[in-house]
């Protein structure tokens, strides 16, 4: 692994030193984020939602209020209309819980992955048709739905679309078009995930009823777990949006998360990256393996009994989604090494029947991960494969599809994460054209795999200060990643351990000059052998606190391990 250690300009570190009055390092770290000024500093350490940006900038919130406030002034009723993954679902519930509030007449719609796939349906209009509503709000899906639009104003059903994914040039024919990405549209802030969006309806329209945010805040632990789990950039009002979520995690009034919580053994400060690892995968499980409307219902249910049982039947989804992701997993390697060329390949493409399509996402990142190149991972039904696609750093998954569509049936998504529909007998077209704009594209630099640090530093530089500010620098994630430092020269205090189920994982302890920490390295056992040589190493990690047993301490999180350079 390349490490690549961020420099910014020493004139702006001296400047930010002096300032803040404090440490080179962290003064480098606070210039990496661009934080330079106390006014700067002061909006990104105290986040409030005081932030929070007009929401009739955004393109044609104007007429999509105005059209909702119709229907809930006349009593006539409105269908949520959410995508199965956790944006989606929390978005969804985020509506209709804010909805109820505002008096409207609301239910909610999520597709199935497997008989209507992805996005707006045909089945979801006939739904809101029959049950004679005549107007749908998506959220998370809907860009790309041109001919589901249009279907729907045969029928005379209105559409509001809520979305972030990727605009193509033209748009459809929706009453109202929601999404920061528009080309056309002005407002400030593009990284919005889809329940992000939704929630700026949701206050535009609390505005015009005079309805204070305090009366549906409730809405925010679900917005804030969509914009985690989303992977979508913890800056400007994300971040936000975020901290305030978070602090509400452990005064939840609804009985459904906070089983999901206790569920998932989630207490305290809880972090982004517990919400991504522990929480999500639950959601996720309810659409990728079944009716994915359990997830909404779990997040309004108002009773504890209910809210119990759903909780526990979505832990046993996600279990039982472990199990076919590592068969999959397992059988995409073994396919890589019978049919990928990876000297001259820059992405892979791997389909195969069987292959279950719920979990081609987590599988194509996992495979991403281990090749570092984009990869799309295709389940193979009847003729028809659905497949899912991840990037690396400098390739735009989006652009490449578009470049490709020819081939598709269907795709959509973002530049690292994309969905996409193909018959079998174009696959190998389509392999073909993607392979080939990935080889155009990507050299074989781009495929090494890169860490990059903020700063190097030594274990000196850990003082109870610099454990405050890193505190203080979260939530962290996209945009604002958790700082990661190279620490050179160190010793191997003791005999290192291997642990883990299947031992792929070290502790160990460092100490430089007079101070020591623990130190533990997941996936990292195949260091085993340097630890063990007695030779300083450089190591690359993360300074975290470790809570076990009652106990707090600092401990070294570290991505990688080298031989000191003499």
């Amino acid at each position: 692994m390349k490490w690549s250690i961020l420099h910014p300009e020493k004139q702006r570190v001296d400047s930010i030193r002096k300032t803040f009055r404090t440490s080179e390092v962290i003064a480098t770290v606070l210039a990496n984020r661009k934080i330079q000024h106390l006014d700067s500093a002061n909006l990104f350490f105290n986040p409030s939602l005081d932030m929070l940006h007009d929401p009739f900038l955004m393109q044609d919130m104007d007429k999509a209020v105005e059209r909702v406030l119709k229907n809930i002034k006349s009593g006539k009723p409105i269908m949520v209309f959410g995508d199965y993954d956790v944006d989606g679902t929390t978005g969804a519930a985020s509506l209709f819980c804010a909805f109820q509030k505002f008096g409207a007449d609301v239910s909610y719609y999520i597709p199935d992955r497997a008989e209507e796939g992805y996005g707006l349906s045909f089945q979801g209009i006939d739904v809101a048709k029959d049950n004679n509503i005549n107007l749908i709000i998506t959220c998370d899906c809907g860009i790309n739905a041109f001919e589901q639009v249009d279907y729907a104003n045969d029928k005379n059903v209105d559409i509001i679309i809520t979305d972030h994914h990727t605009t193509d040039i033209t748009l459809p024919n929706a009453f109202a078009v929601l999404n920061p990405k528009r080309k056309d549209c002005n407002y400030p802030f593009k990284g919005l995930c889809g329940g992000g969006v939704a929630f700026k309806l949701i206050t535009a329209i609390g505005n015009e009823l005079n309805i204070p945010l305090t009366d549906y805040e409730e809405i925010l632990p679900f917005i804030t777990l969509g914009t985690a789990a989303d992977i979508v950039p913890i800056k400007d009002e994300n971040r936000a949006i975020v901290c305030y979520g978070l602090s509400m995690l452990n005064q939840l009034k609804k009985p459904g998360l906070k089983t999901l919580l206790e569920l998932a053994g989630l207490k305290g400060n809880i972090t982004v990256g517990q919400l991504v690892f522990s929480v999500a995968p639950r959601i996720n499980a309810a659409g990728r393996l079944g009716d994915a409307n359990r997830a909404v219902e779990l997040l309004v249910t108002d009773d504890v009994h209910r809210a119990r049982i759903l909780s526990k039947e979505l832990d046993e989804e996600n279990k039982r989604r472990q199990f076919i992701q590592q068969t999959v997993v397992d059988e995409a390697l073994l396919k890589v090494n019978a049919e990928a060329d990876l000297k001259n390949e820059h992405a892979l493409i791997l389909a195969n029947e069987g292959w279950h399509h719920g979990v081609v996402g987590i599988v194509a990142s996992r495979i991403k991960e281990e090749f570092n190149r984009p990869t799309i991972i295709i389940a193979l039904e009847n003729g028809v494969g659905k497949g899912s696609a991840r990037s690396i750093p400098g390739f735009d998954l989006y652009e490449a599809l578009s470049a490709c569509q020819q081939h598709l049936s269907g795709y959509g998504g973002h530049p690292m994460a994309a969905g996409l529909t193909v018959s079998s007998n174009k696959l190998g077209g389509f392999k073909k054209a993607f392979i080939r704009i990935a080889n155009e594209q990507l050299t074989k630099e781009d495929l090494q795999p890169k860490l990059t640090l903020d700063s190097e530093m030594s274990l000196q530089d850990i003082t109870p200060r610099f454990m405050g500010f890193l505190d203080k620098l979260s939530p962290y994630g996209p945009g604002n990643m958790r700082p990661k430092f190279a620490i050179r020269n160190v010793d191997i205090d003791g005999a290192p351990k291997v642990i883990g189920k299947t031992g792929e994982h070290l502790r160990f302890k460092i100490k430089q000059g007079l101070k020591s920490f623990q130190a533990v390295g997941f996936g990292l056992s195949s260091k085993y052998e340097l630890l063990i040589t007695g030779q300083p190493v450089d190591i690359a990690c993360v300074v975290e606190t470790n809570e076990w047993q009652g106990n707090t301490t600092i401990q070294l999180n570290v991505r990688d391990i080298k031989r000191a350079k003499t």
